[in-house]
Formats: structure tokens, C-alpha cells, sequence
């Protein structure tokens, strides 16, 4: 059996993601948590698993740099597919009926919640965690007369013995984080999908393209953007990052949508690779929407 990477421990909203990646697999993995993005990466570069499922952006708080980093620099990864995960963040301690003296989560759960907890608990203290899962863990091992409690899954407070004190307390129902599932090149493996209903998940194609450009031509991303837009292919997301080889130079993310003529695809990527230092095009890929509806029951065993 394969195993899947997944960023840990268990209980986070990236376990989540993978749990439910790996219920429409038509062959199962085996999900083991990594400490970080970049070692769930790196397991699967070098083989020791393979395949991970890693966070890219949330809708939110935006991209997350290392999975961005990490895929740039790296030449035998490739892009299997990519889940949209609706996030749900809830609040959770152990004695709900003492008052909220101290609110644990990580950074961007905080952040996402913001509104909520300004409005409900003004007096409390914030402190961010490595995880939310984290945050259920150290909720629960401390003295209930203390307040203490995490915003988290469901399944990180059960797992941890918590109660709920509020659900979806996010502001932003619409809140969702994107994930890659990698794979390294020329593995051959791909576990397939079962049948999905359409109504449920709706399964697009789009690809991803990776490059650099000289910074001191000017015009040069006027010109990649026209390529693009000339042959009708619509980009969703553009996003920049430091190169690492010099000030003022970068490298440029674009997701795009497949056309059904993909020739007018492989006609523009050819033309931006002429126009580039380099280019990586790791795959084309399903996207698998798992944000319309609320799974965490999915996810309570």
C-alpha cells in the first residue's frame, strides 16, 4: 500500500483533506504525518513515500510560500491533482462552562477568525501554535479552571477529549485552502479516482507554470500575459516569488485553466519558454472541489 504524506499531526485540517482525498482513491494510501511542508515534500522526492497532499493557499491569508519554494526548486515533482478544501475552524476546550480566559490555534486560524473572537471574547488571550491540532493537544492537557481553549477541527478536540463551545466561528464562510497532491516524475503510479457525482465534486483540469524571466527587459511579463491571452487561455492565479539568485529577481507562479483546444496551451507554453531563463510545467491535473459542503462528519472517527 502507498503511503500519502500529509502535514501533521493528526487532527488538522490537512488530515482532513487527505482523509478525504483517500476515500474517493480507487486505491488507498496509508497517511503518515510529517512535521512540516518541506520534510512531506522531500519524503516523496527522494522516494521514501509515495506522495503527499501539501497546502498552497488559502483563500484568506494566501499562498504558502514553502510548498511554492520547495516546487520551484525541485525537478522531479509533479502535480497529481488539487483538492479545495472548505476550512471549518471550531471552538473547543474542556469545561465549557468556565469562561474563555485564553485562545489557542495557529496563526492563520486566529486570523481567519478574527471578527469572531473580537466580537465574543475581546478579553481573552491570543496565542498562536504550530498547528491546530497542537493547540487541541495543549488545551486539554491543562487545568480546566484556566480557560484555555483551541480553535480547531472537530476531530483534533475529540481525539483530545474537548467540547465544543462554537462552531464555524470563521468570518468568512467562503473560507477554503487549496492543496497539491505531488507525486515524483516517472513513478508511473496514479491511485484514479472513483465515479464522483458532478452535483457534489466538480473535477475541472488546469495546469501550473513555473518561470523565470529578465527583470531588466522591460515588458517581459506584458508578453507572457499576452501569449496567454491571445490563445484564450484564462490564468486564476499569478503570484511572484524571490528568486534566491539576486535582488529585484524572481520567480512567476501561473495557474491556468486547460482549454478543450489544448493545443492553444502547449502553442503559449512554448512561446513563454523562448521568453524565459527557464520554465517547469509539473503536470496538468484535476481539481477536486471539496469546499461546498461542511465534511467534518467525514472525519469524526
Amino acid at each position: 500500500m502507498e503511503i500519502m504524506g500529509f502535514l501533521g499531526p493528526v487532527g488538522t485540517h490537512s488530515e482532513a483533506a487527505a482523509i478525504h482525498l483517500n476515500s474517493i482513491l480507487e486505491k488507498k494510501c496509508r497517511l503518515e504525518a510529517f512535521p512540516d511542508i518541506y520534510n512531506a515534500i522531500r519524503a516523496v522526492e527522494k522516494g521514501k513515500i509515495a506522495t503527499c497532499l501539501v497546502p498552497v493557499e488559502n483563500s484568506l491569508e494566501g499562498s504558502i510560500n514553502i510548498t511554492l519554494d520547495t516546487l520551484a526548486h525541485c525537478d522531479s515533482l509533479y502535480i497529481a491533482r488539487e483538492v479545495v478544501w472548505g476550512v471549518h475552524n471550531h471552538l473547543m476546550m474542556q469545561d465549557v462552562k468556565v469562561p474563555v480566559k485564553k485562545i489557542l490555534s495557529h496563526a492563520q486560524p486566529l486570523a481567519q477568525c478574527r471578527d469572531y473572537l473580537r466580537e465574543h471574547f475581546p478579553e481573552a488571550e491570543l496565542e498562536a501554535v504550530g498547528s491546530t491540532a497542537i493547540a487541541a493537544n495543549m488545551a486539554a492537557e491543562a487545568d480546566p479552571s484556566e480557560g484555555i481553549a483551541a480553535i480547531c477541527t472537530i476531530r483534533a478536540g475529540l481525539l483530545n477529549g474537548l467540547d465544543v463551545v462554537a462552531t464555524n466561528i470563521q468570518d468568512n464562510n467562503n473560507n477554503c485552502t487549496r492543496f497539491y497532491q505531488l507525486r515524483r516524475v516517472g513513478d508511473g503510479g496514479d491511485n484514479g479516482l472513483k465515479p464522483i457525482p458532478p452535483e457534489e465534486f466538480g473535477v475541472c483540469l488546469k495546469t501550473q507554470l513555473i518561470f523565470q524571466i529578465d527583470g531588466k527587459d522591460a515588458g517581459q511579463l506584458c508578453w507572457v500575459l499576452q501569449d496567454l491571452a491571445t490563445r484564450k487561455v484564462n490564468i486564476t492565479r499569478i503570484e511572484s516569488r524571490p528568486a534566491r539568485t539576486g535582488l529585484g529577481e524572481y520567480i512567476f507562479f501561473l495557474d491556468l485553466d486547460v482549454p478543450e483546444q489544448e493545443y492553444r496551451l502547449d502553442d503559449a507554453i512554448e512561446d513563454i519558454c523562448q521568453k524565459s531563463v527557464w520554465l517547469k510545467n509539473p503536470g496538468r491535473y484535476q481539481v477536486i472541489r471539496a469546499d461546498r459542503v461542511d465534511l467534518e462528519s467525514a472525519v469524526r472517527e
